[in-house]
This record gives C-alpha cells, sequence and structure tokens, in this order.
C-alpha cells in the first residue's frame, strides 16, 4: 500500500505529517544536544570534585599515602576521574554521530520535501490553468450557441414578414449562418479543451500526484528509519563505554578490599615508632633529709663536689608526657630531630638514594669514557673535547655523592648504636649487647660505654620546663622501661650459655616468653618463666607471635 494510492486526495494531510516528522527530528537533535551539554556538565564536575580531593604532596613525600586506606581512596579518585573520562566519551560520540549527523540529515529532507511538495503544486497549477480554459471554450461555446439561435430566429422571422425587403432578409441569413458556423467553431474548441483537460486530469491523479506522493512516502520513511538509527546511537553510546564504566567499579571494589586495617597499624608503627624505652617508677624523694638522698633517674643529681643541688622554688624536672603537645622542632640534616628509630629509617632511604644516584653517575661516567674512546678511533662521529666538561662534571658529582655517602653512614653507624643502646633500656640499664654474629655470646663492651654515657647524662642539668629539646633525648633522661608483656613464646632450640653482660642462659627445649623481636641485629630478648631477662641469638629460638 502507498500513499499515491490510498491518499490521493490528502494532499494537506500528507504536507502535514511530513512537516511533523521533520519537526521531530530537529526535536531529537536538539535534546540530544541538551543530553551532551549535561554529559560534559557532569564530567567536569566529578573531575572538579576528583581534583579536590586528591592529595596536593606526591606520594613520596606523604606518609599518608603509605596507609592501605588512603591508597585505596587515591585509587578510588582515579577511577571516578576515568569514569568522567568515559561520560565525556559518551557525549562527543552523541554529538559527532547524532547531533551533528541528524542535523546534517535534516536539513537534507527539508530541500526534498520542499522540492516534492513544489513539483505537486506546479502540476495542481497546471490542471487548474486547463481547468479555466475549458470553462472558458464552455462559455464561448454556450455564448455562440445562443447567437447563433438568435441570429436564425431573426432570419425566419425577417423571411416570414411580407414588409421586410429583400435585403434584409438576405443579411438575416447571412449573419445567422455566420453565427452558426461561429457556434460550430466553438463547440470543436470546447470538445478539444475538453478532451486536453480530461487527459491532463487522469495524468495528474492517475500518475503524477502518486509519484510525487510516493516520492514523499519513500522521503518519509527514509527519515524515520534514520530517526530510528538515531534513536540506537544513543543506546549504543552508553553500550560502548559501559565495559570501561564496569573496570572502574571493579577497580573501586578491588581498592574497597585492599583495606587492610592490620598493616595500617603496622605502618603506623613503622612510620612512628620511637625507639625510646617506657619510663619506670618515679623515686620518692626524701626532703626530710635532702643531705642524704641517692640520686636518680627521676631525681636530681648531685654535683661532683658532694654538695647536694639546691632546688629553687616552681623548680621541678621537666617531664615530657605522652598525650602533651610538642613544640614544633627544626628539621636537621642528619634527622636528629627525630625519634632514634625514625631517624635510623630516614638515614638508611637517604644512604640508600645516595648509593642509587652515585651508581648512576658511575655508569655515565664509564658510558662517556667509551663514548669518548670510539671518537678518539673515529674522529668523523664526533670530538673527544667536546666530551671533557660531562666528564669533569660526572666525575665531580661521583666525589660529592661519595662524600654524602660517607656522611650518611657515619650518621647511620650513630643511629643505630643510640637505638641499640635504647634497646639495652630494658634491663635496668645498658645491657643490650652489641651486634655480633649470631653463633657467639654478645660483647658487654659497648654497653660499659653506653653506661657512662648514660650516667653522665643523668647528671646534666634538666631542661626547663616547655624548652625544645629532641625527644628522644627527653625520654631517655626522664623515663626507665617498666616491664612489658610478653608478645609472643619460643622454644630455646639448643643450649646457651648467657655469658656476657645482657645476655641470659637457656637449656635445650626450655619454654621463654618472646619480650622483644629480633631488630636485625641477631639477637632477640626473652623472659624465663623462674624470672630473669636476657638477649639470646635468635637462630637458637623457635618463636611463636600471638
Amino acid at each position: 500500500m502507498d500513499w499515491g494510492t490510498e491518499l490521493w486526495d490528502q494532499f494537506e494531510v500528507l504536507e502535514r505529517h511530513t512537516q511533523w516528522g521533520l519537526d521531530l527530528l530537529d526535536r531529537y537533535v536538539k535534546f540530544v544536544k541538551e543530553r551532551t551539554e549535561v554529559e560534559q556538565a557532569y564530567a567536569k564536575q566529578l573531575r572538579s570534585l576528583v581534583k579536590k580531593y586528591m592529595p596536593k604532596r606526591p606520594g613520596k613525600d606523604d606518609p599518608e599515602s603509605k596507609f592501605s586506606q588512603q591508597q585505596s581512596f587515591v585509587q578510588i579518585l582515579q577511577e571516578v576521574n576515568d569514569f568522567a573520562g568515559q561520560r565525556e566519551l559518551v557525549a562527543e560520540n552523541l554529538s559527532v554521530h547524532v547531533c551533528l549527523e541528524l542535523a546534517k540529515y535534516s536539513q537534507e529532507m527539508k530541500q526534498e520535501r520542499k522540492m516534492h511538495f513544489q513539483e505537486g503544486r506546479r502540476a495542481q497549477q497546471q490542471l487548474e490553468s486547463g481547468f479555466k480554459q475549458l470553462e472558458n471554450s464552455k462559455r464561448k461555446f454556450e455564448r455562440d450557441c445562443r447567437e447563433a439561435e438568435k441570429a436564425a430566429q431573426t432570419a425566419e422571422r425577417l423571411d416570414q414578414d411580407i414588409n421586410a425587403t429583400k435585403a434584409d432578409v438576405e443579411k438575416a441569413k447571412q449573419q445567422a449562418h455566420l453565427r452558426s458556423h461561429m457556434a460550430e467553431e466553438s463547440k470543436n474548441e470546447y470538445a478539444a479543451q475538453l478532451q486536453r483537460f480530461n487527459r491532463d486530469q487522469a495524468h495528474f491523479y492517475f500518475s503524477q500526484m502518486p509519484q510525487i506522493f510516493n516520492k514523499l512516502q519513500d522521503m518519509d520513511e527514509r527519515r524515520a528509519t534514520h530517526l530510528g538509527a538515531g534513536y540506537r546511537l544513543l543506546s549504543e553510546a552508553e553500550l560502548q563505554v559501559v565495559p570501561i564504566i564496569a573496570k572502574c567499579l571493579e577497580g573501586m571494589k578491588v581498592a574497597a578490599d585492599a583495606v587492610d586495617a592490620k598493616n595500617d597499624s603496622q605502618v603506623l608503627i613503622e612510620l612512628h615508632k620511637s625507639g625510646f624505652a617506657r619510663p619506670g617508677d618515679v623515686e620518692f624523694e626524701d626532703f626530710s633529709q635532702p643531705m642524704n638522698r641517692v640520686p636518680s633517674d627521676s631525681s636530681l643529681g648531685t654535683p661532683s663536689d658532694g654538695r647536694p643541688e639546691l632546688r629553687g622554688p616552681g623548680r621541678s624536672r621537666a617531664k615530657r608526657w605522652p598525650f602533651s603537645k610538642r613544640n614544633k622542632t627544626v628539621v636537621t640534616e642528619d634527622f636528629s630531630h627525630l625519634p632514634p628509630e625514625q631517624q635510623r629509617k630516614r638515614l638508611q632511604q637517604q644512604l640508600e638514594e645516595r648509593n642509587r644516584e652515585l651508581q648512576k653517575e658511575i655508569d655515565q661516567r664509564e658510558a662517556l669514557k667509551k663514548m669518548k674512546d670510539v671518537y678518539e678511533k673515529t674522529p668523523q662521529m664526533g670530538d673527544p673535547a667536546s666530551l671533557e666538561p660531562r666528564i669533569t662534571e660526572t666525575l665531580n658529582n661521583i666525589e660529592r655523592l661519595k662524600l654524602e655517602v660517607q656522611k650518611y653512614e657515619a650518621w647511620l653507624a650513630e643511629a643505630e648504636s643510640r637505638v641499640l643502646s635504647n634497646r639495652g633500656d630494658t634491663l635496668g640499664r645498658h645491657t643490650r649487647p652489641p651486634d655480633p654474629p649470631a653463633s657467639a655470646p654478645p660483647d658487654s663492651s659497648s654497653n660499659s660505654n653506653n653506661g657512662s654515657q648514660d650516667k653522665e647524662s643523668s647528671e646534666e642539668p634538666p631542661p626547663e620546663e616547655g624548652q625544645d629539646a629532641p625527644i628522644y633525648t627527653e625520654f631517655d633522661e626522664d623515663f626507665e622501661e617498666e616491664p612489658a608483656s610478653p608478645i609472643g613464646h619460643c622454644v630455646a632450640i639448643y643450649h646457651f650459655e648467657g655469658s656476657s653482660e645482657g645476655t641470659i642462659s637457656m637449656a635445650e627445649g626450655e619454654d621463654l616468653s618472646l619480650m622483644e623481636e629480633d631488630k636485625g641485629d641477631g639477637w632477640t630478648r626473652v623472659r624465663r618463666k623462674q624470672g630473669g631477662e636476657g638477649y639470646v641469638p635468635t637462630s637458637y629460638l623457635r618463636v611463636t607471635l600471638n
């Protein structure tokens, strides 16, 4: 079924319908255009949101970036940023493949529709013009017939009138004959016009207009098909990004599963463990016998001349409380402003970085030397002298980095000795052995040195209240280690004679309480069930943590 046959007389209906179809196409284009604006605004807001909450500091300089919670949050922000990129891709695809193409196609359809209706109107005007000519010839034929009949009646009346002259009768007959001839010609003209009009009308209704209507039908069906394809592109633009969006959502899920509370707790320990010993009990100071007081870590020392140190009114030993706010310390190159454990870690990091830079400079120097040899053997490849400045610069960098490595190694050795000294505080004072081989008993010589140093430090005057001093110095002076709770248990695999200071003997198969893990020096602190704590070789133990 086609419009030319079924809707041959609905010219105005077809005109309205085709115009409605083009208007619908334009409305859809406008809808998609506004949809792309919404997607672009959504993507822009998402990117702004990500930028707002993304950490400002680089991950290397941000201690919070070491926590799995923060890493997962950053990963989620990155996935949201990728999601925003997919929304931008949807907007771009809709703009290019829907808005632009359908807008262009709409203009083509409007031109084609205009051409078809202009053709139909011209055909209709031609038919109307033929009908007017038919009406004119019909009226002329009718008028000529009346004139011929009137002339014939006049001639017949004169012919019967006895008073009429012969000339008048003859003239009337000639006039009647002329009018009759004119009527015959008008009749023939009318018949010809009628035949022509009927032929044109048949061509108009059975051929010309059906063809135009069928062309309009084909145009409208192509427009509807194209519009349906535009509808499909709207969903395809979304389906195209679904796999990537699914990966973004899966990445968010992976980030959520990556949160490790236990590991974050351990990271906090690694970041902020000071290495200090817990403070011991504050001793009773008997002010009723000021001259006989025995100096202790928690009281004022006695000068070397034997005279008691007088304490002024309001003067007391400075105390650093765990929950008190501390003044901001000045950052130093050797990280002495940090607690011993943190200082050691930072120095170790700096030393590793300097070693990497040193190795890089050494490799570069070797490469430049090889290049210089090639230039000397093959001058056309380059001038050997041009490499001298770079070689000199590399040598200077190597010397500078070697000095820095030596400097950090010295600082690191000092920091490690300080950490070992603080560990030894748990056995009274200064019983932590040095770093010997695991199979040999510890040497207590370093502890005696530490003991003398601590004795001197205990006699130094305390800092003023609120004075800004390195935190590890304050804790080392003001607190003594309290008995700690076991962190696990262990079994002695071999017999060990604790003959050195700071060590403890154990029998093979003896159950011990684990008080402190091996810090990398080959020694582990344990407590016997009968009492007494000390260090034993880690390789002699089978350890189980709580």
